[in-house]
């Protein structure tokens, strides 16, 4: 700054003598470098102000970059130690919610219990009762199972009555033959008395026997009480030779047709349908097990049975 100041006075001085033999005032000239210095200086002093503020800043920045990474990473920490918190609050939260809902349940299972008791306690009472009353019932029953039978006993005695009355009668009035009788509790009748053979359609003298039967009972049916179930069982039975006609394919329908033809003509004679039952057996009921015409004789037959219902 001074070589320059000095050149600047030098050139100065000898452009004055050159020209109009001028010689400049040398304050003006020490003035004019005094301040050029001083400019030199400030710029000199701003320069390097401005590299130790630069410095400076650049320090500055550094740390604050430094110190804003610290703070990101305790915002970081900070934030996982609030969720941390945040899931361990929950997680507490939760706990509790369950304790206090087993709790819930537990007083609602214990109500429920209390009332599965009472709901037990009611019904072994009712099943007292009910064991009582159904003690009284089968009591009751007993008793009157026992009347009923002793009931029962007296009407099939008085049936049986009746039932011998019956067979005396049909003995005296179809006289003592071979070909009628009784066996047990049954009348027994050959279907030759009533029937010719292979045929549903009684004789005439089969005719003059069912009338005669249809007299008997209704003379007897007058006297037998009315509340009395009796009924009169017509029974048609075949042998075992086989039939095969136009109007029977089988013994069963021949003994079917025969039992009819009987329950018919009683019926007929004024017998009450109600009392009257008819009933086939075919060959399957024999009561002579051999093979000889006087077996199949037998075993061909029309049994009336005067039963209860």
């Amino acid at each position: 700054a001074a070589g320059a100041a000095a050149m600047i006075r030098g050139r100065l001085r000898g452009g004055a003598g050159a020209g109009a033999g001028y010689q400049a005032w040398p304050g003006y000239v020490d003035a004019l470098s005094s301040l050029l210095m001083l400019i030199t200086f400030v710029l000199l002093a701003f320069v390097l102000a401005q590299g130790f503020l630069s410095a400076a800043l650049a320090s500055r920045d550094q740390a604050l970059a430094q110190l804003r990474r610290e703070v990101a990473a305790l915002s970081a920490s900070l934030a996982l130690e609030r969720q941390s918190r945040a899931e361990a609050l929950a997680a507490l939260g939760t706990a509790e919610g369950r304790a206090v809902r087993a709790e819930e349940e537990a007083a609602a299972l214990a109500a429920a219990v209390a009332g599965l008791r009472a709901d037990l306690a009611r019904l072994n009472a009712a099943l007292g009762q009910a064991e009582a009353a159904r003690s009284a019932g089968e009591r009751e029953i007993v008793a009157l199972r026992e009347r009923l039978t002793a009931a029962l006993a007296a009407r099939i005695e008085e049936l049986q009555a009746y039932r011998s009355d019956f067979f005396g009668r049909l003995r005296q009035v179809l006289g003592d033959r071979p070909e009628i009788r009784v066996v047990g509790d049954r009348f027994v009748l050959q279907s030759e008395v009533l029937f010719p053979p292979g045929s549903a359609e009684p004789t005439p003298a089969g005719e003059r026997q069912v009338r005669e039967l249809a007299r008997v009972l209704l003379d007897i049916a007058a006297r037998i009480p009315p509340d009395v179930p009796w009924v009169l069982r017509i029974d048609g039975h075949a042998d075992r030779t086989p039939i095969r006609t136009p109007r029977f394919a089988s013994n069963w329908e021949l003994s079917a047709a025969r039992a009819i033809a009987v329950a018919q003509r009683l019926i007929e004679a004024g017998l009450p349908p109600e009392r009257i039952a008819a009933a086939a057996f075919g060959e399957y009921q024999p009561i002579d097990p051999g093979d000889s015409p006087e077996a199949r004789a037998r075993n061909r037959r029309i049994e009336l049975r005067l039963t209860d219902r």
